[in-house]
C-alpha cells in the first residue's frame, strides 16, 4: 500500500497564441504547484482495477487517476490488482489541475513501485495523452509551458509568499472558455510572459504580481463572481490576482502573513472555498 499526494497547480500567467490544425489550442503559461494537494492510497492488495472517492460524483470511467493506472499497465504490459482511494481537497472544476495531479501522482508511483519501467519522457508523454496539465503536474515547481502543455522549461519558483485562493460556486466548461476566447479574436487581452519570467528570474514579486494575467479571464467576464473575487482581494491588499487556468479559481499573491490572513477572512463567504497557503 502507498500514500502519495497530489499537489494542485496555479497559473500565474495564461496566453493562449494560436490554434492548431487539430482542434488544440497553443498555450504559453507560466504553471506553479502549490501546497494544496488531493491524498491518494494506492492498495495493491485488490482484484481489477478501481478508484473510489470521497465526492461520490466521481466516478470511474471519469476518474484520471484511474485511466493514469489503465495507461501505465497496458504501455508496461504489467498485470496486478490496483485499488486508488482518492481524497479530495483541492476543489472540482476550478483551474488547479485537480484532477491532472492526481493522474500525475498516479504514474510517478507505478513508475518507481516497478523500478522505471518507462523513462522520463515516456512516462511525460503518457501524461500528456491524459491532459495537459499532467505534464507538469507530475514535475512540479514552476515552468514555463508552451504547446498545449507538454512543453516545458523550467523557472524560479516564487519568492517567498503568501496565496489566497478563492473558489466562487460557479464553475466553467473548459470547452466553452476556449470557445468565447476564438470567437472574442483580436479583442482578447493578453499577459506580458516575458516580463513575468523576468521577475521570476529577479526574485521580484511585486513586478511579477503586477503581470499576473489569465486571457481567459476576457472569456470569463460574464461570470460576475470571477470579477468580484479578484476585485475584493486586489482591495484587500494582494500585490496581484488573476483566474487560475479555466477558472473558476482566483489567485491572490501577497508579502504580508497578517495582510493575507485578513483577505482570506474577507472574501469568505456563502458558497464559497478559500484556501491560505505559505509558500
Amino acid at each position: 500500500m502507498l500514500k502519495v499526494e497530489a499537489h494542485a497547480k496555479i497559473n500565474l500567467t495564461l496566453d493562449v497564441v494560436g490554434k492548431r490544425p487539430d482542434g488544440y489550442h497553443e498555450l504559453r503559461t507560466i504553471m506553479h504547484e502549490i501546497p494544496l494537494c488531493d491524498e491518494l492510497t494506492l492498495d495493491f492488495d485488490a482484484e481489477g482495477l478501481s478508484c473510489t472517492s470521497n465526492l461520490p460524483y466521481i466516478k470511474n470511467d471519469s476518474n484520471l487517476a484511474l485511466r493514469a493506472a489503465v495507461s501505465f499497465y497496458e504501455h508496461t504490459g504489467i498485470d496486478e490488482g490496483l485499488r486508488i482511494s482518492v481524497e479530495k481537497h483541492t476543489p472540482v472544476g476550478a483551474g488547479l489541475g485537480g484532477g491532472s495531479a492526481d493522474a500525475a501522482a498516479v504514474l510517478n508511483a507505478l513508475n518507481d513501485r516497478h523500478g522505471d519501467p518507462l523513462s522520463k519522457d515516456e512516462l511525460l508523454a503518457l501524461g500528456a495523452k491524459l491532459g495537459a496539465d499532467v505534464p507538469f503536474c507530475m514535475v512540479g515547481g514552476c515552468a514555463l509551458c508552451e504547446g498545449i502543455g507538454e512543453k516545458m522549461t523550467e523557472l524560479p519558483t516564487l519568492p517567498r509568499c503568501h496565496i489566497v485562493l478563492v473558489k466562487p460556486a460557479a464553475s466553467l466548461s473548459t470547452a466553452d472558455m476556449f470557445a468565447r476566447l476564438d470567437r472574442m479574436g483580436k479583442n482578447a487581452l493578453h499577459p506580458d510572459t516575458d516580463a513575468c519570467i523576468a521577475a521570476l528570474r529577479s526574485g521580484d514579486l511585486i513586478e511579477l504580481a503586477k503581470r499576473m494575467f489569465n486571457s481567459m479571464e476576457s472569456a470569463a467576464g460574464r461570470v460576475a463572481e470571477i470579477a468580484e473575487a479578484k476585485n475584493e482581494l486586489l482591495r484587500m491588499g494582494a500585490l496581484g490576482a488573476c483566474m487560475s487556468g479555466s477558472g473558476s479559481s482566483v489567485v491572490g499573491l501577497f508579502d504580508d502573513r497578517k495582510v493575507a490572513e485578513s483577505a482570506a477572512d474577507g472574501c469568505r463567504g456563502y458558497r464559497r472555498e478559500v484556501f491560505l497557503l505559505d509558500m
